[in-house]
């Protein structure tokens, strides 16, 4: 079946075949491993988040502790920034069970010395930053590989609504790990290391027990030609590097996990379950939003909503950023998680219909880096404005930065705005190096 008529019947199928995906066994294991990892992604972000801006408080103010809490996304971005085309190839050429594997294994290893470092009465800071980056060079390679499996477990057909339960499953995991973290924190931080250390191994025994060959087909060329390959193919497809630059920036800007810590503490004053709400909004709002395109794929005006979702994530970040009421932050913040979730499903979409098997390890590396760059990255960038113009300021600079770079983009990429189908995205792939119809990047054209 070509990827149009994939699409189409993705699109049109009754919303009982939803849960078809979860006939196949190793992607069921996967979805468990994924969710599992999640929740303790999660916790240990909260976590660390906590535990860093009250050790700062400590000795600083509230503009230079919030910094500090950026600086963690920071030191995760770095090894993403540096390892990220690397672990992609790596996907590429080795078994990506084995990728997640030793991935989980070092996450596990983080958390515990982080809930090691938590029992000290007074920790110092510079252990964590450096376990962080340890960890941000685990991800580098774990999500390429977990963007490029999950596709070998189902059929093609079955790809579009199992990208969506993988998205579910993901943004379930951000629902209900914040709410773990924050829960275990009010405790202590290490009881929150260890919750998410029992979670990580979780994830590990449901990956061991995959029996599929998830190692890809080896390609010719050395390892640098395949990463310029990889790359080539984001670069040349202006729909795809429009979506995927699209997020990138409008996050980068509007990103406000970084601040939730601070508004937590002195501008709503709600405590540790509030940080905890506050940091489960935007998952709240991106599940339901998953769960409703799992029954409901996304089919017509993809382009309109693609940029539609961007500039409400700018507006509700707006509402975020002047809000004195937990209750009305957490909805403004679950608007937020709701309309990124739909640029996000575009984009991965996109990404796994179109790549093939060989190159999705590189392409999900191009695609990976740009999402850790909005997180990560973004999470400094709002520590940094939150240093010049406090929390409440950079949170309105964010919101208004989202709505300026939809304006921009639709301008720089009206081929995605105008594209009123999803299907329409859909390239026929090449054989023997030439496109049957349109035009297929990926073969160099």
């Amino acid at each position: 079946m070509n990827h149009q008529g994939v699409l189409k019947a993705a699109a049109e199928a009754p919303a009982a075949n939803a849960v078809a995906v979860f006939a196949h066994r190793d992607f069921a294991l996967f979805w468990w491993a994924r969710l599992f990892s999640s929740l303790a992604v999660q916790a240990e972000s909260v976590a660390i988040g906590w535990q860093v801006y009250g050790l700062a408080r400590h000795s600083r103010g509230v503009e230079q502790s919030a910094f500090l809490v950026g600086m963690v996304g920071l030191v995760q971005f770095v090894p993403l920034f540096f390892l990220s085309f690397i672990a992609g190839a790596s996907a590429d050429r080795h078994d990506r069970r084995t990728i997640l594997l030793i991935c989980t294994a070092v996450e596990i290893a983080c958390v515990s010395m982080l809930a090691v470092f938590a029992l000290h009465p007074r920790p110092d800071l510079l252990p964590i930053f450096v376990i962080a980056g340890l960890f941000g060079a685990s991800r580098a390679f774990l999500s390429p590989a977990a963007g490029a499996m999950g596709p070998m477990l189902v059929p093609h057909e079955a790809l579009p609504r199992a990208i969506s339960w993988s998205s579910l499953g993901d943004q379930a995991g951000s629902v209900i790990g914040p709410w773990i973290g924050g829960a275990l924190c009010a405790v202590s931080a290490a009881l929150a290391y260890g919750g998410s250390a029992v979670l990580y191994v979780a994830a590990a025994g449901a990956l061991l027990g995959m029996r599929t060959n998830t190692r890809p087909l080896r390609q010719p060329g050395s390892q640098l030609e395949q990463i310029r390959e990889g790359i080539a193919y984001v670069w040349n497809n202006r729909i795809v590097l429009g979506a995927i630059s699209l997020d990138l920036f409008a996050v980068l800007l509007g990103g406000v996990g970084a601040l939730l810590p601070v508004y937590a503490r002195d501008v709503l004053d709600v405590g540790p379950h509030g940080f905890a709400a506050l940091r489960s909004g935007p998952a709240i709002g991106a599940a339901a939003m998953a769960f409703a395109l799992s029954r409901w794929p996304l089919h017509r005006r993809a382009g309109h909503w693609m940029f539609g979702g961007v500039a409400a994530f700018g507006v509700a970040t707006l509402v975020f950023a002047v809000s004195r009421s937990l209750m009305v932050s957490v909805i403004a913040l679950a608007a937020l998680g709701a309309a990124d979730m739909i640029s996000v499903y575009v984009r991965q979409t996109l990404v796994q219909l179109v790549t093939p098997d060989p190159m999705r390890g590189r392409v999900s590396a191009v695609s990976g880096l740009f999402i850790g760059a909005s997180a990560e990255l973004g999470e400094f960038e709002t520590g940094v404005v939150a240093r010049l113009l406090g929390p409440v300021g950079a949170a309105i600079f964010g919101g208004v930065g989202s709505l300026l770079v939809t304006g921009a983009w639709a301008l720089m990429f009206p081929s995605a705005g105008r594209k009123r189908q999803l299907k329409a995205f859909a390239m026929v792939r090449c054989r023997g190096g030439r496109a049957r119809r349109g035009r297929s990047l990926y073969c160099g054209q």
